[in-house]
């Protein structure tokens, strides 16, 4: 690669109007279940990436089940997805995702972005992740202006609903990740010093709804069939099996009546992460025969909604070469770029279950996300454009990790 060609392709990159991009995006509430908000910030991202080459689409969400507490299920609307694709037949193909949505909802009461004293900016979705979508914006029209450009194809998915799990496009990343050399998401730093998340557990979350019989507490209990209490002997049968590669959180039993009813009725939300594949297998499996089991021993009926739509994601070697590719580029940029196992999910889980290396945290540095503490340091932001760039004329030199 020439170096004058890099290094003009750096520049522009981290020349483009990062900041002012990330605080007009994050000035609209687009949380998941907001829809309006979503629609229009899908409609400024559209318009800000119709400044690449090829072809731009919003593309409708699948359906997404629910659970009511009630045990009815019913069909939960998500936002439009941007998707677009570039030289689609390039010898290179290349896969960047983000997400435009924030776990802010309207009725939220953080909703205001303010410089801190610090010159940390302080927003809803600042850093998790508005200004990871101008990064990769940045880093793509850095990109076109190499010649390495024409030997690139790539796609970019910015969904709707990461933070609830990608349930409405997750079948959408799975295609746009089918035979790609590698893909970026671009989840901020794991750290605020821009330490990169390495391997991750996978996340199930299940629904489990029970259905007993209902009598009167004092006259004739033994006609009933305790729901409440099938639920609770699932929750502490479940949580025997978390360890250290396996957590399991029974998160909540929903159920139940007046004292003097057996209660018929209950929902058990349950969240399971599993270090590997091999553990998920032994997850599922526990999860099942405890069903199984407490549902012969109580007379009642179990129906289990959810899965494991977050897969484990190893570090296996084609992602080794990528993180350390990472690490090199950093380097030429005077970034110190390492990486630790991390306790979260996101969608770079989906991308690696395609059997594509990625790097999902090629997002800005800054910390305090999910609250209203969340903060983006402005630095990086050109920072991690010129890393993107350079990541993606070496991988269009190269061809592969």
């Amino acid at each position: 690669m020439s170096p004058s060609y890099s290094d003009a392709s750096l520049e522009l990159a981290a020349g483009q109007p990062l900041l002012e991009q990330t605080l007009d995006w994050a000035a609209i509430n687009s949380g998941t279940a907001n829809l309006a908000g979503l629609g229009t910030v899908a409609g400024m991202l559209a318009d800000a990436f119709a400044a690449l080459p090829g072809e731009i689409d919003l593309l409708e969400a699948d359906p997404v089940e629910s659970v009511l507490p009630d045990g009815a299920t019913r069909t939960a609307e998500r936002g439009r997805n941007l998707h677009l694709t570039v030289r689609p037949d390039a010898p290179v193909q290349m896969l960047l995702t983000g997400h435009m949505d924030t776990v802010f909802g309207q009725d939220h009461p953080f909703q205001t972005i303010r410089t801190l004293d610090n010159g940390y900016i302080n927003g809803p979705g600042v850093a998790d992740m508005k200004g990871g979508i101008a990064i990769i914006l940045a880093a793509l029209k850095g990109l076109e202006s190499s010649p390495l450009a024409r030997r690139v194809g790539y796609e970019v998915v910015i969904n709707s609903d990461e933070e609830t799990g990608s349930h409405g496009s997750a079948s959408l990343i799975a295609r746009a990740a089918k035979g790609k050399a590698a893909a970026l998401t671009y989840e901020p730093a794991a750290t605020p010093e821009g330490l990169l998340a390495g391997a991750r557990p996978g996340s199930g979350n299940f629904s489990i709804v029970i259905t007993g019989r209902s009598a009167h507490a004092g006259r004739n209990p033994e006609d009933g069939r305790n729901a409440v209490l099938a639920a609770a002997d699932l929750a502490l049968r479940l949580s025997k099996v978390k360890g250290p590669r396996l957590s399991v959180n029974p998160a909540k039993i929903e159920g139940g009546g007046p004292n003097n009813v057996v209660p018929d009725h209950a929902v058990l939300r349950v969240n399971m992460r599993p270090a590997t594949p091999e553990d998920q297998a032994r997850a599922q499996s526990h999860l099942d025969s405890a069903i199984t089991m407490v549902a012969a021993e109580h007379s009642v009926h179990i129906h289990c909604h959810g899965g494991f739509a977050r897969p484990p994601k190893p570090l296996d070697p084609p992602a080794e070469r990528l993180f350390a590719l990472v690490r090199d580029c950093g380097a030429r940029l005077g970034q110190t770029i390492a990486w630790a196992p991390s306790g979260g999910v996101c969608d770079g889980n989906n991308i690696a279950a395609c059997g594509v290396p990625v790097v999902d945290t090629m997002g800005v540095r800054g910390g305090a996300i999910h609250s209203g503490e969340e903060f983006l340091i402005v630095e990086s932001l050109a920072e991690r454009a010129r890393l993107s760039t350079l990541v993606l004329l070496e991988l269009a030199e190269r061809g592969r990790p």
